[in-house]
Parts: C-alpha cells; sequence; structure tokens
C-alpha cells in the first residue's frame, strides 16, 4: 500500500472539509506573466476501507511629428453642463488648470506603475498529498516665477471638451508595423469603448478608471501584441491591455479632461495650419499632437502622434452618451478577475492541503514571488492562480483565486477544486480500496482586476451615465438638443502642410 506523504490515510481519522489558509485580502485593483517551471510533487493514495468552468479617413500625409508617446477630444455644441463654466465665461486660469469641471482623480490614478513581463507556470504531480536634500540654504532671493495667462482660445477648447458630453474617434494607427482602425466612445473622464480592427481580425476595447482593456482571440494577440509570453493565457476573454495595444493611452491622451489640461497649456503663438480646409492651431504636448480650430467656437477638430506607434485620429462631439454607457457596462461586467500580462511571478514547491479522503474537495496551494518590478510594489498588485486536477488523464476539476501581493513581494495562493467530478473520482477511491494516483497543474500570473472591484467600477459609470444624460437631455425652449454640431464642423479631418 502506498502511503501519501504529506495526508494522513486512516479512514477512521475526521474528515476536514476543503478550505483555503486565511488571505487578508483587501479591495485593490491593478493599473497596468511566462515561461512555465515544473515543480513536482508525488505522492500515492490508498484507501482499505468503505466509507461513502472609424474611420476611412487615411492617415494625415504630412503630419509634422510629435514627440514620440501615447496620448483628445471636443465638446458637443448647445448648452453645456450647468455649474461647469467660471462665471464671467473665461480665463485666465493658472497653467495646466482645467477650466470647467474639476473632479477627483480616479484611484488607480493615484499610482500607476508600468511593468513589462510574462508569465510562469507551475505543475505538479501528486496523491492524496526628490527632494535635493541641499543642505546649504539658498544664498540669495528667489525669484518668483512669471505666470503666463493662457490663450483665451486654448481656455474657450478646454472648456467645451469639459462641459461635453464627450467625443467619438476615429481614424487609422500603426499596430505591428502594419495599418489598423480605431473607432472609440470617450466619455469626459475617459470612461470608453471602442474597437481595434487590423486586417480580417478585430479587438474589442474598454477604458475604465484609466486603464484600457482588450478582448481579442488567440491570432491577434500572437500578430498584434509581439512580447507577450503565453498569449493563450489571455485570448478569448477580457484580459488588461499590453503596453503595445491600442498603442496609446486612451484615458491620458485621448479623455477631454486630460486634452483640456493639456490645451490649458498651450502656447500663446502657436504653428497653424491647415485641417481639412479649416484653419488649426496644433498644440504639442509630450505625448501627442492635438489640432484645434482657430475660428470660434474653437473645436479639436483631431489628435495625432508620430514614431513606432503612429496615430491619426479625427474628433466629433458625441450627442448621445446613452449608447457608449449600455456598451461599456455590458463589458465591464465581465472584467472581474481579468489577467494582466505585464506582470511576472516566479512560482514556489506546489502542495495540496485538505485533499485525502475528501469528497468535498482539494485544495492546491502555490508560493510566489513578484519579479516585475525592483521597486516599491504597487498597492494595487495581483497575482492569479489557475489549477487543474487529474488522474490518469482523467479530468477531476479546476479552481482559480487571487490575491494582493505584499510588501515584500510575496503572495501564497490557493483556490480549491470542488464538484462532481472531484467527488464521483473520490468516492469510487473509498469505495475500492487501491492506489489512485492524481496531479495538480498550475500557473501564476498577474491579476489586473478582482471580482470584488466590478461592482465599485460599475457604480461609478452610472454615476457619470447619470450625469451626462440628463446634461444631454433638451431644456425647456431649446429646439436643438446639447451636442448638435455646428454649421461650421468638420465633416472630415485630414491634415496637410500649410
Amino acid at each position: 500500500m502506498d502511503v501519501p506523504s504529506s495526508e494522513p490515510t486512516d479512514p477512521a481519522a475526521p474528515r476536514t472539509p476543503p478550505g483555503r489558509p486565511h488571505e487578508p485580502v483587501a479591495p485593490r485593483r491593478g493599473r497596468r506573466a511566462g515561461v512555465p517551471r515544473d515543480v513536482p510533487v508525488a505522492g500515492r493514495a490508498a484507501h482499505e476501507r468503505h466509507p461513502d468552468a472609424f474611420a476611412d479617413d487615411p492617415a494625415w500625409p504630412n503630419a509634422a511629428p510629435a514627440p514620440a508617446g501615447f496620448g483628445g477630444a471636443g465638446r458637443p455644441d448647445g448648452p453645456g453642463r450647468p455649474g461647469r463654466v467660471p462665471p464671467d465665461g473665461r480665463g485666465p486660469v493658472a497653467p495646466g488648470a482645467v477650466p470647467g469641471r474639476q473632479r477627483g482623480m480616479a484611484k488607480r490614478n493615484r499610482m500607476l506603475l508600468l511593468a513589462a513581463g510574462v508569465a510562469m507556470a507551475a505543475t505538479a504531480a501528486g496523491a492524496v498529498t526628490m527632494a535635493t536634500a541641499a543642505d546649504d540654504a539658498p544664498s540669495g532671493p528667489i525669484a518668483k516665477p512669471s505666470v503666463t495667462p493662457p490663450p483665451a482660445w486654448s481656455l474657450a477648447a478646454g472648456r467645451r471638451l469639459t462641459d461635453g458630453l464627450g467625443l467619438r474617434y476615429a481614424g487609422t494607427l500603426t499596430v505591428a508595423g502594419g495599418p489598423a482602425q480605431l473607432r472609440l466612445q470617450i466619455s469626459p473622464e475617459g470612461s470608453a469603448s471602442g474597437t481595434l480592427t487590423a486586417g480580417a481580425r478585430t479587438a474589442l476595447l474598454a477604458t475604465v478608471d484609466g486603464v484600457t482593456y482588450i478582448k481579442a482571440e488567440l491570432d491577434f494577440w500572437r500578430a498584434y501584441a509581439a512580447g507577450t509570453e503565453h498569449p493563450e493565457y489571455y485570448a478569448g476573454a477580457w484580459a488588461k491591455a499590453p503596453l503595445t495595444l491600442p498603442g496609446v493611452d486612451v484615458a491620458k491622451v485621448l479623455s477631454p479632461e486630460s486634452v483640456a489640461r493639456m490645451l490649458a497649456e498651450a502656447s500663446a503663438n502657436p504653428k497653424r495650419e491647415e485641417v481639412g480646409g479649416v484653419p488649426a492651431y496644433v498644440v504639442r504636448a509630450a505625448e501627442a499632437e492635438y489640432l484645434v480650430a482657430a475660428a470660434a467656437p474653437h473645436r479639436l477638430l483631431g489628435v495625432r502622434t508620430s514614431g513606432r506607434t503612429s496615430l491619426a485620429l479625427k474628433a466629433q462631439p458625441l450627442t448621445d452618451p446613452a449608447p457608449l454607457f449600455k456598451e461599456l457596462r455590458a463589458r465591464v461586467k465581465r472584467l472581474g478577475g481579468a489577467p494582466d500580462p505585464t506582470l511576472h511571478f516566479t512560482p514556489g514547491k506546489l502542495t495540496f492541503k485538505n485533499c485525502d479522503q475528501n469528497v468535498n474537495g482539494c485544495t492546491v496551494q502555490v508560493p510566489a514571488t513578484l519579479s516585475t518590478w525592483e521597486g516599491t510594489v504597487s498597492r494595487d498588485a495581483r497575482a492569479s492562480l489557475r489549477a487543474s486536477l487529474d488522474s490518469r488523464g482523467r479530468p477531476l476539476g479546476t479552481c482559480r483565486g487571487s490575491a494582493p501581493v505584499t510588501e515584500a513581494r510575496t503572495v501564497t495562493l490557493s483556490c480549491t477544486v470542488a464538484g462532481k467530478q472531484w467527488r464521483t473520482w473520490m468516492q469510487a477511491a473509498l469505495n475500492n480500496p487501491g492506489s489512485y494516483p492524481y496531479q495538480a497543474s498550475a500557473r501564476v500570473i498577474g491579476e489586473a482586476l478582482a471580482a470584488d472591484d466590478v461592482r465599485e467600477l460599475l457604480a461609478e459609470i452610472n454615476a457619470e451615465r447619470r450625469e451626462l444624460v440628463q446634461a444631454a437631455a433638451p431644456r425647456p425652449g431649446s429646439s436643438a438638443s446639447p451636442g448638435t454640431p455646428a454649421p461650421d464642423a468638420p465633416q472630415a479631418v485630414t491634415s496637410r502642410t500649410p
């Protein structure tokens, strides 16, 4: 008779129901996984007695280069949302301030640590077992920096963005060296939903709380997410978008509120060019260029970047935010447990707990160490365990578990395989004494969003939707609904050197 090395085999011993070690998990979300490793755990089980799952517009041919990076938006015509415009209706405001509404930064935006890495996998076989600390004080009087008020047109453009209902973007970008079409609807605060199409392949996009998620099939991941190890871990379900997709930080570069902040720092003498026959100012920011109509009401016409991921988008006001939020809500509901391909973990030894003679389930436990970052661990860093059990090729069930990473960069993950497959197999083993080997296969990957956080995100989306839908409703005595484009709004956006 083979005796397990980690579990008692006395059938008369009390049977402990499966469970998992106490994990003090505080709700946290990820912001911004691998080479398999085998971790053997061997043993056998024996029993002697019987108990009892947009755009068709081409990229602008002569677009002026912008600093490499990722990076907007416009506001609909008509009445803006109440309470957004300063009392006098115009600036100036301090450089960097956003005209119009001011909101607190989203939780996830307070800390952003970008990382690149790959997932690690573990298998096991077993049985029932800055300050410049200048010491010197300044030697002379400190000169007060001069503050140059932003130009009036940039403040007006910013107010249109922050007081509007959102934007629609459509255009082209370069992904993995080839052209792709991006279509996106985005709210003033940066909640967005859209698609990224390259050839015959299309990926779905959703941006919420400053993070972009993607859902694409395996061939899309292999073709356009170069450098992502084990793309099969992420294909076919929602996952945090890798750094190369969609090639632009949607919330940071394209959200109306972010664009308004950048326009508030516009030069008093900006470069000018024509966009689709419309004279426009070119506002250069760190990660993109924004084209704003030179004539009132100073609509945002487009956004472009250059470099490896060149981008050329036209912008139009969003006139009805309800379809955006309907689509976005449906996508956010499925984000719980979304994996993060940018996190890399090194797994430890896999062990079994509470498995021997336990028809209720078997717990798999794996310690892991975060190996992506060298500095401080983000409070949002999470790890996820995906495990499966089988006996001589017969599936016994799967399980998942996740937990936040501690400041020591370590985490102990566990999950319990339970259900009909395990129960039937274990009951047969108990009723027919003999040796019943089984094995566990597990992998540890990053987790972008805990399932418990989805409800909070939906609440935030619902609050934003209510505000925008109310603002979009026609006011008494108004013949035009908010967001109706003005007659001077361009219907197409191209770019040429003036």
